[in-house]
């Protein structure tokens, strides 16, 4: 190729991305245009509570209308992207409804107007997607918050929501974040996670999957323990899905985001205080009130603080079955944890009486790590327990041997059995569940 001609190829490429950067603009114009218009000309509360398939239809229209109106031509495919973009920012969530729509999707993190991550298959990496300014990203989060009845401003710059499909949505402002409002969503699949998933997922293996179903069945009590984003929730529902039916299920969560397919399932959700700092209902109350409530079971979707001591007291009560959460790294750190937690309850009782107590609660311990590749494995199946001599033992039942990494960066390793036979496997039997020895020796 001649230099005259890659001359002549560099500038017909500068026209035309000259050409697609006017013609954005252009139809960035438009939708501000036509936004005032509805706005002002409809009766969009109306217009909101349509079905979107009726809603979609009626802005097309309006929009033709408009165009019509004023005489402007536009390609079908850049009228397809106006009227798509006039929903989106109008009556939904801008430029993050691709990504809330995306299943593939599980985390959206908005670090400014112009920088979005995306967790996508247990990696992030930056989306091309960004807002018009910062105060394009502030009329979303007041989308999110205002049908909540939260606010977020000067005086209160940090909300916790919910979106309606369930996601969880926390959101801070300046002056607290420094670079720009900040916004972290954690999307929720529509259809809960079975433990095929998992085993799909190679979160664990069919050893692992089997007795984990035989000790919900069996009613032991459960703490599942792990690291932000290391799927405690998502074990957490798969582990629910193990109840028995016609059981009563109390769950109960800061944010709600357990769906648990079961007929008899009540749930409850903490409150945080109102801006005269009350009203706040804590998960200890919820906790206390659930007891009152005839449950089953009872699920916490997790334990920070006080409330431990009285979810344990349930327990220890005649609660079989209860599962809950918690932050640690470890089973051993989980259990640190928990007695910490019932120390900030205020019970004035010695350290060696809050292990008993704990471990005449707690039955099982299972730990989930979210490892370098991305991936979320059940690394420990743990068994906590009093020996005769009156000493507290964790035996671990199954384990994940990390063994390296492959060259594509991929963690390998393997589950195996450790060789322990539990000592619930009695407890299993007298509900008549078979589960053969043979899966715990190694």
């Amino acid at each position: 190729m001649s230099l005259f001609d890659k001359k002549t190829e560099n500038n017909n490429r500068n026209r035309t991305i000259k050409r697609s950067s006017v013609q954005n603009q252009y139809i960035s114009e438009l939708v501000e245009h036509y936004k005032t218009r509805i706005l002002k000309e409809t009766n969009l509360e109306l217009l909101t509570s349509l079905p979107q398939g009726e809603m979609r239809l009626r802005i097309e229209q309006l929009i033709s209308q408009f165009m019509s109106e004023e005489k402007i031509i536009l390609p079908r495919h850049d009228k397809e992207l106006l009227i798509t973009r006039i929903i989106d920012e109008s009556i939904g969530y801008g430029p993050l409804e691709p990504l809330l729509n995306d299943p593939s999707i599980t985390e959206i993190l908005i670090n400014n107007f112009n920088e979005i991550y995306i967790e996508q298959y247990g990696k992030l990496q930056l989306s091309p997607i960004s807002f018009r300014d910062e105060s394009h990203v502030r009329h979303v989060i007041d989308r999110i918050v205002a049908p909540l009845g939260r606010r977020i401003d000067d005086s209160s710059p940090m909300v916790d929501a919910r979106l309606p499909d369930g996601s969880r949505v926390n959101a801070v402002i300046p002056p607290i974040s420094l670079g720009g409002s900040v916004v972290s969503i954690r999307k929720f699949r529509k259809e809960p996670f079975r433990i095929q998933d998992l085993l799909n997922f190679e979160s664990l293996n069919e050893n692992m999957s089997r007795f984990l179903d035989a000790i919900v069945r069996a009613k032991m009590n459960v703490l599942i323990s792990g690291g932000t984003g290391s799927g405690k929730t998502t074990l957490l529902n798969v582990l629910g899905d193990s109840i028995p039916v016609g059981e009563r299920i109390i769950t109960i969560e800061d944010s709600a985001e357990l769906r648990l397919d079961k007929p008899n399932v009540v749930g409850l959700e903490a409150r945080p205080e109102n801006m005269e700092g009350e009203g706040e209902i804590s998960i200890r109350h919820l906790v206390k009130n659930s007891l009152r409530m005839r449950p089953d079971r009872i699920i916490v979707g997790e334990v920070r603080g006080s409330e431990a001591f009285d979810m344990l007291q349930a327990m220890n009560t005649g609660h079989e079955g209860s599962i809950t959460t918690v932050h640690a790294n470890t089973p051993f750190d989980a259990l640190r944890r928990v007695e910490g937690m019932v120390v900030m309850a205020g019970m004035d009782l010695p350290s060696n009486i809050v292990r008993e107590y704990i471990v005449g609660a707690l039955d099982i311990i299972v730990q989930s790590t979210r490892l370098t590749d991305g991936t979320r494995k059940i690394v420990s199946i743990c068994e906590v327990y009093r020996s005769e001599s009156g000493e507290i033992n964790i035996d671990e039942i199954f384990t994940y041997r990390r063994k390296g990494l492959k060259e594509n960066g991929q963690v390998e390793g393997s589950f195996e059995p450790t060789g322990k036979i539990p000592k619930c496997l009695e407890k299993i039997k007298m509900y008549g569940i078979e589960l053969d020895e043979e899966i715990f020796k190694g």
